[in-house]
């Protein structure tokens, strides 16, 4: 395996404008939010003086229990009782309970979390830096996360779904045969085909699964898993809960940043509500408002005030935050510094700046997370063959593809040589004409309109006619687009980690580790 090139999100069309321009400190106010050395010695501090002893022993507590089951590596537990000493910090990252661990891009952004904290432990020595990985158990949409995708097969589970996904049992294991004929003869197969039964055992709940799969490929890198849905991390978080019941205020708080984004970028990532909390029983369900009472939408169930403030402090793990409060529950409960998601995530952590300043919880640093590309030897030389770059096919591909069929076209060129001389033209006679009377120089900016649009058609049927004389090579670059982006989708959003570690195996998660980047934010690119 062999890196060839790492591609900075600044130069991908496809990257959001809002990151680039966060990345480059251009959306004041969050300059101390990016990644650096200061910014981490400052937000050591901070959260140093925030984050009290009894909170740290909550959180040792609840995570011992949660992974009581698993065995643990000498260094996760290490990791584990470093948490109670006031030096300890944490850095996390978070995803859904999907299938097997959906996208690869979920094991990217594992490892860009632990060598962060190894990067920052040699910055800081007298510091540890502990990974975190956020189990979003009480997500409810079970489609998203019921799936996964090989390069040759679509795999799904069929389960009773609705309420919080980590609370489901598995009893649908009808993929692991298929899954087992597609992988059972490649090298690392039987170690795919292990976990794969190790975790998605009948009567385990998909929280369980996903922290024996995770446990058994990070285990020896520290990583910690936790699960949000406990109500001794919830207890901590019931003023701020209470307070989103009676005065909406991550809405109220976040306006300002809501309404500079959606000025600036044209919309934000997700809006918030008057209520972001959902109400967990049997299916988890939003919370909403008439004016007189509270209610559980779709549910007959409803509360006074009073019923559902008690509600909440005797029982405040049935309140459930959405994706724009469970950041403020997240930071709330840990010792963290710094957070690594994706640029989506990212996106919607940035409405929450000011909402994090009233409640007086230090905003983590938020890094993009890197991206990687798993390229084979073979689909390397036919790119190369081609004459165009890897970096190509991370720009306009439509623009690309079309100038490289019109590469060398005599007719275009002559085409456009006699459109520079009708613009040339016109220039001369424009200015003439709005000196001799006003309507006829907008008679002559209209010709000149009528004409180049003209020469703008006859551009697009020359290319239509030239896709038909040299379609085997209009083919082939379409071809190649689909090798790379998968679906039309980026590979990393498409295929699973057992694509790569069926014949890498450890090796492969250990070259991941070694390319990733920890200080810019970059789309990594690998030739296997």
């Amino acid at each position: 395996m062999k890196t060839i090139n790492k591609l900075s999100f600044h130069d991908i069309e496809s990257i959001p404008p809002l990151i680039k321009d966060f990345l480059n400190h251009g959306i004041e106010g969050f300059k101390e939010s990016t990644f650096s050395l200061d910014n981490f010695e400052k937000q050591i501090r901070t959260k140093q003086n925030s984050f009290t002893q009894e909170q740290r022993n909550i959180l040792f507590h609840v995570l011992q229990s949660q992974l009581s089951k698993l065995t643990l590596s000498l260094q996760q537990q290490k990791n584990l009782d470093d948490l109670k000493i006031s030096t300890t910090f944490t850095i996390t990252t978070g995803h859904q309970l999907n299938l097997f661990s959906g996208p690869v891009f979920f094991i990217y952004k594992i490892l860009q979390t632990i060598k962060t904290c190894s990067f920052l432990k040699e910055r800081f020595p007298d510091y540890n830096f502990v990974p975190i990985y956020w189990m979003a158990s009480e997500d409810h949409d079970f489609l998203e996360i019921n799936h996964f995708k090989t390069e040759n097969n679509y795999y799904e589970i069929n389960e009773k779904s609705g309420g919080a996904v980590g609370r489901i049992h598995i009893s649908d294991m009808s993929f692991i045969s298929e899954f087992e004929k597609e992988f059972k003869d490649t090298v690392f197969g039987t170690e795919l085909i292990l976990m794969l039964k190790e975790a998605y055992k009948t009567g385990n709940t998909l929280t369980e699964a996903i922290s024996i799969l995770v446990n058994r490929l990070f285990s020896d890198f520290g990583l910690l898993i936790l699960d949000g849905d406990s109500k001794a991390l919830k207890s901590q978080c019931i003023s701020i809960f209470k307070e989103e019941l009676l005065s909406f205020d991550l809405k109220r708080f976040s306006k300002s940043k809501v309404d500079s984004l959606t000025e600036k970028y044209g919309k934000v990532q997700v809006n918030p509500r008057d209520i972001n909390l959902f109400y967990l029983s049997e299916t988890r369900d939003r919370i909403d408002f008439d004016g007189q009472k509270y209610f559980i939408v779709d549910k007959n169930i409803e509360f006074t005030q009073e019923e559902i403030v008690l509600e909440l402090e005797k029982f405040p793990e049935n309140f459930s935050p959405n994706a724009l409060l469970r950041p403020v529950y997240q930071e709330k409960i840990l010792p963290n510094l710094a957070y690594i998601g994706g640029n989506a995530e990212i996106m919607y952590w940035l409405e929450l700046k000011d909402y994090f300043s009233k409640l007086d919880i230090p905003f983590p640093i938020l890094i993009p997370r890197n991206s990687m590309l798993f390229l084979k030897e073979k689909l390397l030389k036919k790119i190369q063959k081609l004459d165009i770059k890897i970096e190509d096919f991370f720009q306009n591909f439509t623009i690309i593809t079309n100038n490289k069929i019109l590469k060398n076209n005599d007719i275009l060129a002559l085409l456009e040589e006699r459109e520079h001389l009708l613009m040339d033209n016109f220039s001369t006679l424009k200015t003439v004409a709005e000196n001799t009377d006003k309507s006829f120089g907008n008679m002559v900016k209209a010709e000149e309109v009528r004409q180049l649009k003209s020469f703008k058609k006859m551009k697009k049927r020359l290319l239509y006619a030239e896709k038909i004389k040299q379609k085997e090579l209009w083919e082939r670059l379409e071809n190649l687009f689909l090798d790379i982006h998968p679906s039309g989708i980026w590979q990393e959003r498409i295929y699973n980690f057992s694509v790569f570690f069926a014949d890498y195996g450890y090796e492969w998660l250990e070259t991941c580790l070694k390319e990733m980047e920890i200080e810019q934010s970059k789309l990594i690119i690998v030739v296997i």
